[in-house]
């Protein structure tokens, strides 16, 4: 499958999120942070898109046979992130009163170039 070529789904998850920051970067947004870990949650990348803070979560599927990335994003996935993006701009002050919102980005291996699907605003908190 193409890009896709590390053996343990640690360093595929690293490699999707890249392809999703890279992406994300195209599209005119602007990296904050990536990784931001909280006990009981993590994000992924924290974007800037103006004026939001966006809260991107990555989803890898080598197939959609079960379901896409995005499908995976459940209300437990969803409470997770919430929360850490919560923390987060509690502890960023520059952030407090900055509008933010939640995206998902799913990608599918195919055989000549991953396919990306970005779904702005997936959620609300």
């Amino acid at each position: 499958m193409f890009g896709f070529t590390s053996k343990n789904a640690k360093e595929i998850g690293a490699e999707a999120e890249k392809l999703a920051q890279e992406f994300l970067l195209k599209n005119g947004m602007s990296l904050v942070e990536t990784n931001y870990q909280i006990k009981g949650g993590e994000i992924d990348l924290i974007m800037r898109d103006e004026p939001h803070l966006v809260f991107v979560e990555v989803r890898y599927r080598k197939n959609n046979r079960f379901g896409s990335g995005a499908d995976s994003v459940d209300i437990r996935k969803q409470s997770r992130l919430i929360k850490a993006a919560t923390n987060y701009m509690m502890n960023k002050s520059s952030t407090a009163h900055t509008p933010a919102r939640f995206d998902v980005i799913s990608i599918t291996s195919s055989d000549t170039k991953p396919e990306i699907e970005w779904i702005k605003d997936a959620f609300q908190a």
